[in-house]
């Protein structure tokens, strides 16, 4: 099903875009906080289904009273194509993209709209991304966000992260961007492989403290360790692309250092545990060992290759 705009209606400043795959419920979560936005600019809401096993049910449509929503359905391709088919079916001037498991604040929204029309020199906006500390799964993921985007921060309010649970980019940057916006090829990693590409033109997002989205992980531990196991491929293969850019998105060894001593002083400061602290510790571990294997098991086979002719 597929809303459209009204032909007079005037272009809306901002195109919410939010690609999901049997999300339902939390989307559901996701699509009342923006309707619960207070003092909010001109918004469209496009949900692109990427191939979910049923089509959205009534608890979703009715959405369509609030604002404009638009469901797009779409054969299963992966997040990086869902997010580029909900680019080309949007009209809004600026497109804000968030995860179906993402909450946004009340005046999150009107918080960008004034940074952005502030900020005529960025074309780029990282939203503030917090976690549901509920529960220990969202507790450890509030400690990693909060750790990532104080250490990724830059002196001049720029940030060297990019998460498109929470993104903002001008159309006009858009338009700029040879060939699609996010890599076809890319099922993880696909707002990492942006932000190379927006370093390779010497731009980082802006970040706004104050327009804060919260991301709540509808996962047990288990499956979140599970999920880990499963992104690790996908990841990597996304990682070869960005290593290929030629520019710095990881942090270091001593970067990330740095980030565990904090997290392990924020744990023990604040009321999130630690606990939580060994969880981002053991989720970080699986993926690195895994990218570690990939890497042995890519690089192995042209060792036994036969030597040229020539």
């Amino acid at each position: 099903m597929v809303e459209s705009e009204p032909f007079s209606a005037p272009t809306p400043l901002f195109s919410v875009i939010i690609a999901v795959c049997n999300d339902w419920v939390p989307l559901d979560r996701c699509l009342r906080s923006l309707a619960e936005q207070t003092h909010a600019p001109s918004k469209e809401v496009i949900v692109v289904d990427d191939g979910s096993r049923e089509t959205a049910p009534e608890f979703i449509q009715r959405w369509a009273s609030s604002y404009l929503l638009r469901i797009v359905r779409q054969p299963h391709a992966g997040i990086a194509t869902a997010r580029n088919k909900g680019i080309q079916v949007s009209k809004g001037s600026v497109l804000v993209f968030v995860d179906a498991d993402c909450k946004l604040q009340t005046d999150c929204l009107s918080t960008l709209a004034s940074t952005i029309k502030d900020s005529a020199q960025h074309n780029c906006f990282q939203l503030h991304l917090t976690g549901d500390c509920s529960g220990l799964v969202g507790r450890a993921e509030e400690l990693r966000l909060q750790t990532l985007q104080e250490h990724m921060l830059q002196p001049n309010g720029c940030i060297r992260y990019l998460n498109t649970a929470g993104f903002a980019i001008r159309r006009t940057r858009i338009d700029d961007i040879e060939g699609e916006v996010f890599h076809p090829a890319a099922l993880r990693n696909e707002d990492t492989l942006l932000l190379a590409n927006l370093m390779q033109a010497g731009e980082l997002p802006r970040f706004v403290p104050n327009a804060i989205v919260q991301h709540a992980i509808p996962l047990s531990l288990m499956e979140c360790f599970l999920k880990d196991i499963r992104s690790a491929f996908p990841e990597a293969k996304a990682d070869d692309l960005i290593a290929s850019k030629g520019v710095r998105i990881r942090a270091s060894h001593r970067e990330r250092l740095s980030m565990l001593a904090s997290m392990w002083k924020k744990s023990k400061r604040q009321s999130i545990g630690r606990l939580a602290w060994f969880v981002v510790i053991a989720r970080q571990g699986i993926g690195r060992f895994l990218s570690v294997a990939y890497s042995c098991f890519r690089v192995r086979p042209s060792s036994h290759l036969p030597a040229s002719s020539s």
